[in-house]
């Protein structure tokens, strides 16, 4: 019997040590990760500053930015959704500043809702620098007779509308009225779910060692009915 208590102690309390170490790990990680969108969010909501002449993906990644120009062509469509609204598109158009030419994505418009003209002339915006990384290889190919996209393809939009491969989510300034509302960067799409996954471990922790306790219970219950 002393065997067997030994050995349902010894994996019982390495079971739980197990999962409070992983449980641990995750609460590290949940704090590590508030500081890191605490981070994105104060930068994205900081003063804009101009354009860099050439932005990095990494260092540039959701700087926000003021520029001065004119939105030219026609827009093309990215099928997204956006929370109280449901289905719908983002508006992604070629806006040309000086001699460059980017993307101003100018906002999102509800599925059934007409797509409002940009503003004519030019306009001073602000919003922020990203870096989409939404194509895998479940996204259908664009549409391009009628200028709809399915996910924000950076190169695939930057040739569409014959722009940089640069990408500016306009937060403040005139982009056109009607349906359009404004969709600017946040981190709501960012997931989070370290806490989830860390009280996950903790209970997984407590029913091994409710399991661990039941079997020692049972390993002396036996060991008694054995010497009566």
């Amino acid at each position: 019997m002393r065997g067997k208590l030994i050995g349902a102690l010894v994996l019982g309390l390495g079971g739980v040590a197990i999962l409070l170490a992983l449980a641990n790990w995750q609460f590290r990680r949940l704090e590590w990760k508030t500081g890191v969108l605490a981070r994105i969010e104060a930068r994205i909501a900081a003063d804009p500053v101009a354009l860099p002449a050439q932005p990095d993906p990494e260092a540039d990644r959701y700087l926000a930015v003021s520029l001065t120009g004119r939105f030219t062509g026609n827009p093309v469509r990215v099928q997204s959704a956006l929370e109280g609204q449901g289905a719908g598109y983002r508006l992604e158009q070629a806006f040309e500043v000086g001699a460059r030419r980017l993307i101003v994505e100018r906002g999102f418009v509800p599925q059934a809702a007409a797509i409002p003209p940009a503003p004519e002339g030019e306009v001073t915006i602000s919003g922020n620098l990203v870096w989409p990384d939404e194509v895998d290889s479940f996204t259908p190919a664009p549409d391009l007779s009628t200028g709809l996209f399915y996910a924000r393809d950076l190169p695939a939009l930057a040739a569409e509308l014959g722009t940089e491969p640069l990408l500016i989510v306009r937060r403040d300034g005139p982009a056109g009225g009607g349906a359009l509302l404004p969709a600017p960067v946040g981190t709501a799409g960012i997931p989070n779910d370290h806490l989830e996954y860390a009280i996950t471990w903790l209970s997984l922790a407590a029913v091994w060692l409710v399991m661990t306790a039941y079997l020692i219970y049972r390993i002396r219950k036996q060991a008694e009915g054995e010497t009566t």
